[in-house]
């Protein structure tokens, strides 16, 4: 298992819907296991193959409620979302990146979801969630799809997440940062 680089914004692949996985072989689960790798350490909630340069459709998730861990690896997922009922966002709505990191901002989402994928045994799964999970599931969807949780932004977060990014030089091919290594404060 390797820490792989994670790409900020900017870069192609992070703006590009990518592909489905056609053959879990050892490739893509050596690829799995460097993304677990990558999110510990960086450390994250939700990690999707873009943000380390792969254009597939994979995302890995691993966060505790408190009362139990939610952890896995979603290939090919689809996800259903309940509305998203009109409201004011708060600071428990405040979502954050690895690929634009140490910025957060307040993001509302459906606060339930329907996630189904296939494991790296090649079994298809369900898992209903809601709360932070469903978000996470919604927020490393949405990675698959070329679209980063500041895309979803409405005034003035917008406007303070794209001043944000001028500010240190992103917006561009060519960034990343090495989890583990690098410190990148917001």
């Amino acid at each position: 298992m390797a820490v792989l680089p994670i790409r900020i914004t900017g870069d192609p692949v992070l703006h590009t819907t990518a592909s489905e996985v056609t053959q879990i072989d050892d490739e893509v689960r050596t690829l799995v296991a460097d993304m677990v790798e990558t999110m510990i350490a960086a450390p994250g909630v939700g990690l999707a193959a873009p943000q380390v340069g792969v254009p597939l459709r994979v995302f890995v998730y691993r966060w505790d409620d408190g009362s139990a861990i939610h952890e896995g690896v979603a290939i090919n997922p689809e996800l259903w979302l309940a509305p998203t009922p009109p409201a004011e966002t708060t600071e428990d709505d405040e979502e954050g990146c690895l690929s634009i990191p140490g910025e957060r901002f307040p993001l509302l989402r459906s606060p339930a979801a329907i996630l189904r994928a296939t494991d790296l045994d090649g079994e298809r799964y369900e898992v209903l969630a809601d709360g932070w999970l469903a978000r996470i599931f919604q927020h490393e969807y949405d990675h698959l799809d070329g679209v980063l949780y500041a895309d979803r932004l409405e005034y003035p977060e917008a406007k303070a997440a794209a001043k944000a990014v001028r500010k240190k030089g992103w917006g561009t091919p060519g960034h990343e940062w090495m989890p583990g290594r690098d410190h990148l404060e917001g």
